[in-house]
């Protein structure tokens, strides 16, 4: 395994670990997922680079455009939660009331 993808590797999981453990507030945890969505971005680009190939050329391209919409979506849940429930904490949080 060379350092770059050990580097990559290790960042995804980080990020993975970070949103597994770490989960009391919700910006935290959003900010884990942005972390493992830029870490497969950069991956995948830089693999499509080294394979020389135009066939993957467009999904970097497609799985950052994902990666904003999710972000997009995600803030606008932070903001809809911290408006009703006045915070981001994650167990103040209950799917079961309205």
């Amino acid at each position: 395994m060379t350092p770059v993808h050990f580097a990559f590797s290790s960042t995804f999981m980080l990020g993975l670990t970070g949103l597994a453990f770490h989960r009391t507030h919700l910006l935290s945890a959003l900010l884990c997922l942005e972390a493992m969505m830029l870490s497969l971005f950069i991956a995948l680009s830089i693999w499509t680079l080294q394979l020389d190939s135009t066939n993957f050329s467009a999904s970097p391209m497609l799985l950052l455009a994902f990666s904003a919409c999710e972000a997009s979506a995600g803030l606008a849940l932070l903001v809809a939660t911290s408006r009703t429930h006045g915070s981001d904490r994650l167990q103040s949080l209950n799917l079961l009331q309205c």
